[in-house]
């Protein structure tokens, strides 16, 4: 497994001391706790009829890109770049999150079934998924429940399953953080955008380090619509990916961030967290940045764009 080493290492401190990185939402949650936010909804999207819009753009192989929570396809801009030479990509924007307009029944399970029929109607053979955060766990849900209909996997700082990032261990279940996921669905059921939006900016140096892909990170979730956020927070502690990403045929590369810790023992111990969660699928490949946080794209692009060109040039 190959590392980066911080070359200057900054005093970062973690709530609930936990011992490995905490993905874009759980520092939210832990302050929603915290403040008992439960108001009644206001959203400003409009609903939409689909669980997602998708923009394609260059000619070669197919790729398709999905954004983590609350995110867009701006996540993407340096990367699209790079890849647009030599791929085509479908780039991929949720309905609810970010300036894409919510659904009236916002759904992961949905929004898996009909990129699945996107892949089947638009004739696209085994195109690679690259994902971030929850775009990570769609891109493994994608490849483990049609592995003949998807090629390549590359999850970027998103696990098979959500739960330990919470616990601290992977020895938690759907059914141990059962309760906790139905809380978290009602919580966000009942929030303004407002609230949102004030909850997300406690976490957000934890997500990127300059104030620029702050700025960026926090214009994606002003926009974002908070029922359709509580649904994919709950469907991500609902699903365990662990053993059924052993069904995945194609090549699988995890890229974690544990940049969030200056010390050497909390990103050992985000690596083994990582590497637990692939032990159904011994071949795939963990590679830990331990100089980025959550949006490697953001902090780190040109060691991301390298990674993923790599990867794709040896897979497609």
């Amino acid at each position: 497994m190959k590392t980066l080493n911080n070359k200057t290492p900054k005093k970062y401190t973690l709530k609930f001391k936990l011992s490995f990185i905490a993905l874009f939402i759980a520092t939210i949650i832990f302050q929603l706790f915290a403040n008992g936010l439960v108001n009644a909804a206001e959203t400003a999207n409009k609903p939409s009829t689909n669980q997602f819009t998708i923009k394609v753009i260059g000619q070669g192989k197919p790729v398709i890109l999905i954004p983590g929570l609350m995110s867009d396809q701006r996540v993407w801009d340096g990367l699209s770049k790079v890849l647009t030479k030599h791929y085509q990509l479908h780039l991929v924007n949720i309905a609810g999150f970010a300036e894409t307009p919510a659904t009236t029944s916002p759904s992961l399970l949905a929004v898996k079934q009909q990129l699945l029929s996107y892949i089947e109607n638009n004739k696209l053979f085994k195109p690679a998924i690259i994902g971030h955060s929850l775009g990570g766990f769609m891109a493994m849900w994608l490849a483990s429940s049609a592995p003949d209909s998807v090629g390549a996997v590359i999850s970027i700082d998103g696990l098979p399953y959500i739960g330990p990032i919470f616990t601290q261990t992977n020895e938690s279940t759907v059914a141990s953080l059962a309760t906790q996921a139905m809380q978290i669905n009602t919580m966000y059921q009942g929030m303004t955008q407002q609230q949102l939006s004030m909850q997300s900016r406690y976490g957000l140096s934890r997500q990127a380090t300059s104030t620029e892909a702050q700025n960026t990170v926090m214009a994606m979730i002003e926009q974002s619509n908070p029922a359709t956020v509580g649904e994919a927070i709950f469907t991500l502690l609902s699903t365990d990916l662990r053993q059924e990403i052993s069904k995945i045929n194609s090549p699988l590369l995890l890229l974690g961030a544990s940049g969030g810790f200056a010390d050497s023992a909390p990103q050992q111990a985000a690596a083994e967290l990582y590497q637990q969660q692939l032990t159904a699928l011994p071949q795939a490949k963990l590679v830990m940045n331990t100089q980025s946080r959550h949006f490697i794209m953001l902090d780190d692009p040109q060691w991301l764009n390298a990674q993923v060109s790599e990867f794709l040039d040896a897979a497609l």
